[in-house]
């Protein structure tokens, strides 16, 4: 069963890419007391990933703060070192990148997607939501091999 509309994100640990190395955060930590805009791909440096929607966010990064969002945070089931090239390479430092290495947290909100046909294994599915306080506001899953309602623009229009 996937997570819905008002429920609590599970607590699981998810690692942040830092200057100093990896750092990893608990999310029933991390995304208490603030308002999040979570965006979730199925892969650091993947074609629609990359050139979509990653890119939406980065140019959208202040309409987004500028209607209360507290941090932007891009999720992938990739280790932190990946997502940390990822983050230097097409990221913004209005971004926090956070490695679903293992995709536990992918796992316990019940999103993943299987997508060992590419070689990829076990994937987050494509969506987006907005967490207050660690409860879950709004919620965009993409249909398999979408991109529309877990964009930046549709994000936005949701705040």
């Amino acid at each position: 069963m996937s997570i819905s509309k008002g429920d609590t994100l599970p607590d699981v640990k998810l690692v942040k890419p830092t200057e100093a190395g990896p750092e990893q955060v608990q999310s029933g930590d991390y995304f208490k007391g603030k308002k999040v805009a979570l965006f979730a791909v199925p892969g650091a440096f993947t074609p629609t990933c990359s050139a979509k929607h990653l890119p939406g966010y980065v140019e959208k990064a202040e309409e987004l703060k500028a209607k209360g969002v507290d941090e932007i945070v891009c999720t992938s089931v990739n280790d932190p070192f990946v997502m940390g090239a990822w983050q230097k390479a097409d990221g913004s430092p209005e971004i926090t990148f956070l490695a679903d290495g293992n995709g536990d947290f992918a796992k316990a909100i019940g999103l993943t997607m299987d997508g060992s046909g590419f070689g990829l294994g076990t994937r987050s599915q494509r969506y987006s939501m907005i967490v207050e306080d660690g409860k879950v506001t709004e919620l965009n899953v993409e249909a398999p091999g979408d991109f529309s309602v877990s964009s930046a623009e549709h994000l936005l229009g949701q705040l």
